[in-house]
């Protein structure tokens, strides 16, 4: 049988990504290695919030599929049908990673030569004729 952790008040469930082994040097770092734990997870459950966010209009920040950060210190893990999940306060979450498809500064133009994004870091190209 399956089991499936629902949270209650402002808690929320989230399953750790996989640390990402392998570092941009090219190292790669085996398991088991002295490293923090995974900061990054997918939300699968939200609890319903607390009794009086309904009378203020407040609403729970995030949803399940929502891709989150939070610090190595939140929550509690608890295992779940041999899966290691996260159990904490929405309130301890970091931030909510989201995709974005243009840059809000440079808006995703073609950028001239020596001209460089602030925000996005994307660099013009030099055009050789």
């Amino acid at each position: 049988m399956r089991h499936q952790l629902r949270p209650l008040f402002d808690r929320i469930v989230i399953k750790e990504l996989d640390p990402d082994r392998v570092r941009r040097s090219g190292l790669l770092v085996p398991p088991g290695s002295d490293e923090p734990p995974p900061q990054q997870g997918i939300v699968l459950a939200v609890g319903p919030g607390l009794d009086w966010w309904d009378h203020v209009g407040v609403a729970m920040p995030v949803k399940p599929g929502d891709h989150v950060v939070f610090p190595a210190s939140a929550g509690a893990w608890v295992e779940v049908d041999e899966e290691r999940l996260l159990v904490c306060r929405v309130g301890e979450l970091l931030g909510v990673l989201e995709q974005v498809e243009d840059c809000p500064a440079c808006g995703g133009r073609p950028l001239a030569a020596h001209e460089s994004c602030p925000v996005c870091g994307r660099e013009g190209s030099v055009t050789q004729r």
